[in-house]
């Protein structure tokens, strides 16, 4: 599917968001939080920019769904250790053996479900920490209450990261078409909501 004008200034609207979180948005907090948050945003930055030049032929690689993984897993990382003391290293092991898990189960030429089901889990963790942890602590008073679009963010993110791990699966939730002309606005909304949500909450 050929990608429209419409979709290329969705995309570079994504990228400058991404970019302004990068070099603006993130300062006064702790080494392991800036790393992950930069490392999360550097890639969804880079992402937008390769399918806005390559287009829509750019997912058909293999190596999306192991480079789009990285981006849930370090946002959800810098959430945790920011926010969760007591959880900081044992996240930090689940992201970096989720990683290596998705990685391997994309290089290795292994049949069944086992790759879809390594995926559909370590995004799923990490989604939900993204979804439910901010929206948490917002209604709890911990975090301001801008802070929950960050939850909505991660809610956007799992949206687009299902629709894309069941494509590549070869069992889409919707058609192919569908799917690559949601898929810009998505990425904007959920950026857009990262965004705000860590401005002003």
């Amino acid at each position: 599917m050929k990608i429209s004008p419409l979709d290329r200034i969705l995309l570079l609207l994504t990228g400058l968001l991404a970019a302004y979180q990068i070099v603006v948005g993130i300062d006064d907090l702790a080494s392991m939080p800036v790393t992950a948050y930069t490392i999360a945003f550097g890639v969804l930055l880079l992402a937008g920019l390769l399918l806005l030049i390559l287009g829509f032929d750019a997912l058909d690689s293999p190596v999306v769904a192991v480079v789009s993984t990285v981006i849930p897993l370090s946002l959800s990382l810098g959430l945790v250790w920011e926010h969760i003391a007591g959880w900081r290293h044992a996240y930090l092991a689940f992201a970096i053996l989720g990683f290596l898990a998705i990685a391997l189960t994309r290089a290795l030429p292994l049949s069944g479900r086992l790759p879809t089901i390594t995926l559909a889990v370590v995004h799923g963790i990490a989604g939900l920490t993204i979804f439910l942890l901010p929206i948490t602590l917002a209604a709890q008073g911990l975090a301001r209450p801008a802070f929950s679009l960050v939850g909505v963010g991660g809610a956007l993110i799992g949206v687009g990261g299902l629709l894309l791990s069941f494509l590549k699966a070869g069992r889409p939730i919707l058609s192919r078409a569908a799917i690559l002309r949601l898929l810009p606005g998505l990425l904007l909304l959920m950026t857009a909501a990262f965004v705000a949500g860590f401005k002003y909450g």
